[in-house]
């Protein structure tokens, strides 16, 4: 039986703050076979985020403490691993693509100088790096790479930028990309595009991803499975299609029904009532 690429088991964090502690996730488990893909749905402060960094051990320490379960990348717990073996995790197997990729990029270098110390860092073998360079940016479809990789991030639009960012995270050659709410700043053609292009990218290098998110409209067709958080739990986890037309948890229910619907008569958007909270 071939292992899960990625384990969460029974996760918990904590902050330490100056009001005391704070659990930020209370134990949570997941499961992502390789080439598979998972959506984290949840508000802002749910605790995706936190989730998803803790995948690579780069939450700060302190304030953040991981107090209980473990989290298992091809079979070795990451909670184990001495400093060298994160270093080659970090980036290489697991790579994030964040969602301001403005404050991602360094503005003061060009794009080729990011991506190619990623690709050096974690591929020394290869010898040609600009072919390499302008091969992601391709993959990834941005005109003229030869000449856009000279580019630093503020000649660049929103949408051209995160796709940077996706060819920077995709040269390491990944086994698992996390993208933490990548479409945010976008405009709705452009995140169709940027979307359409992870699905591709995914099935094309059979390649894991997490998609962070609190949009649960644009999950379907793009991930397998679909996790729901909420105050850092997660309370309903399982296929997509099936959580989408059948929602059993309240939380996942009032997410749904705030969805705008084409052809709604509907003269205002509903919001999430948390009155259910009072009867649980």
């Amino acid at each position: 039986m071939i292992p899960n690429l990625l384990e969460i088991q029974n996760l918990s964090i904590r902050f330490q703050t100056e009001n005391g502690p704070f659990e930020a996730v209370k134990n949570i488990s997941l499961s992502l076979k390789a080439g598979a893909s998972l959506a984290l749905v949840g508000e802002s402060g749910s605790g995706k985020s936190v989730t998803a960094l803790s995948l690579t051990r780069l939450l700060p320490s302190p304030p953040a403490e991981i107090t209980g379960g473990d989290i298992r990348f091809q079979g070795q717990s990451v909670l184990a691993m001495k400093p060298r073996q994160l270093r080659a995790i970090r980036g290489g197997e697991i790579a994030y693509v964040f969602q301001e990729p403005s404050t991602s990029l360094n503005p003061v270098y060009s794009i080729r100088s990011q991506i190619a110390e990623a690709i050096r860092l974690h591929r020394p073998d290869v010898t040609d790096v600009d072919a390499e360079i302008i091969r992601w940016l391709t993959t990834v479809g941005i005109v003229q790479p030869d000449k856009r990789m000279h580019d630093y991030p503020h000649q660049l639009s929103g949408g051209m930028q995160q796709r940077a960012m996706i060819a920077m995270a995709l040269s390491s050659r990944p086994s698992l990309l996390v993208a933490d709410e990548p479409t945010t700043a976008l405009d709705v053609t452009i995140q169709a595009q940027i979307l359409n292009e992870l699905k591709h990218l995914r099935t094309e290098f059979n390649m894991g991803l997490i998609l962070i998110t609190h949009n649960i409209a644009i999950i379907r067709g793009l991930c397998d499975r679909i996790a729901v958080m909420f105050r850092g739990e997660i309370v309903e986890y399982g296929d997509t299609e099936e959580v989408l037309r059948n929602p059993q948890h309240p939380y996942t229910q009032a997410l749904i029904a705030c969805v705008p619907k084409l052809g709604s008569k509907e003269k205002r958007l509903k919001t999430i009532n948390y009155s259910w909270l009072e009867k649980s």
